[in-house]
């Protein structure tokens, strides 16, 4: 019986990896998927790409843009294969030089190789003539916030806000490299209220980029509520590189993807009081109770609300038992598993890592 449990546990698990693999706007192609996708029912158009390579990069927002595009498309794929991680793949179709793009038609693994313009609206052009479909560019969302001479002082020297502001050139191609990159930034902090990930047209507006000694592009530059007169950002210009810089100067506790990890909601100064409210009995732990609900009125800004998860949790001990906290994790556990909101998610998390100091 527990042998073919284990084989239902594993394909389960290669079924939501493989779905996982191609949730995102643009499939991720391997070794092991290449075939069940690529040449069956539907045209295909994939990247071979290299993930150290310029031109790559460069190509990656329009890219992006045109897999958000034909996402619902579903008589066409469009793929991309690192060939970094899957050799075997882009030796089989003759991949010398990156990125290369070829054309797989339906129901055919003989390639076409793609010679047009790398921007979104030749692309779309060319698998919609291949793949006999019309769709249209979609506008893709953005969440980094775009200044101009007009905004520039209302968000950038908003005391209550950290802004990380990029100042660029349209023509520049470090720039567009860095573009995808700093979407995602923008995006993993986009639910944090007093944090912004911005950018501004300094070739546009290069009144801006000489007031705050912009001489090159990209030049990226901080801002944060003490110090609006902006500080030099020399920290390196991968994803994590900006996500750990954000998280030190701005006291939020993201990861890449957005999601809070298990540091956030956690305050030291209620941390220890909790554990002697832990071990406290009766009388003493109604006091300790008294102390926290005192320490938690001093906090200020977003520890206040942590603050109120904190008493909250303690009366629940108190008054529902020493099991409370446990439960409420694997409850908690459980929500967080559905499909919900992001705002929801966080909301969730806070309370399982507070409520962890209780367990």
């Amino acid at each position: 019986m527990w042998r073919s449990e284990i084989c239902l546990a594993l394909a389960t698990l290669a079924l939501f990896l493989f779905a996982s693999a191609l949730a995102d706007d643009v499939a991720v192609l391997t070794e092991e998927n290449f075939e069940k996708e690529v040449g069956q029912d539907r045209g295909s158009l994939v990247e071979f790409y290299a993930p150290w390579c310029g031109h790559c990069k460069k190509l990656a927002p329009e890219y992006e843009k045109l897999g958000a595009s034909f996402k619902k498309a579903k008589s066409v794929l469009i793929g991309k294969v690192d060939c970094d991680e899957h050799k075997g793949v882009c030796s089989k179709y003759g991949v010398s030089g990156y990125p290369t793009i070829q054309w797989f038609p339906k129901g055919s693994l003989e390639p076409k190789k793609y010679e047009g313009a790398r921007t979104a609206e030749a692309l779309a052009e060319f698998v919609n003539n291949e793949g006999g479909t019309s769709v249209k560019l979609a506008a893709v969302p953005s969440d980094v916030v775009v200044l101009t001479p007009d905004n520039f002082n209302e968000i950038v020297l908003d005391e209550a806000k950290d802004v990380l502001v990029e100042f660029y050139a349209p023509w520049c191609g470090h720039c567009k490299n860095l573009a995808p990159i700093y979407e995602k930034v923008a995006t993993a902090f986009k639910l944090e209220e007093h944090v912004a990930i911005a950018n501004v047209d300094a070739d546009k507006y290069r009144d801006l980029g000489e007031k705050y000694g912009v001489s090159g592009f990209p030049t990226l530059k901080f801002f944060p509520k003490n110090n609006k007169a902006g500080e030099d950002y020399d920290g390196g210009r991968d994803l994590d590189d900006f996500v750990t810089f954000i998280n030190e100067k701005c006291a939020t506790s993201r990861d890449a993807k957005g999601q809070l990890t298990f540091k956030a909601g956690i305050v030291e100064t209620l941390d220890s009081l909790v554990k002697e409210f832990i071990s406290a009995e009766g009388e003493e732990k109604k006091a300790v109770f008294s102390r926290l609900e005192e320490e938690a009125e001093k906090l200020k800004g977003s520890t206040a609300r942590y603050g109120k998860i904190y008493v909250k949790a303690a009366k629940s001990c108190m008054e529902k038992g020493s099991d409370y906290a446990k439960n409420e994790i694997q409850r908690l556990d459980r929500m967080l598993a559905k499909s919900i909101s992001e705002a929801k998610a966080d909301e969730f998390t806070l309370k399982k890592n507070i409520l962890s100091t209780f367990a």
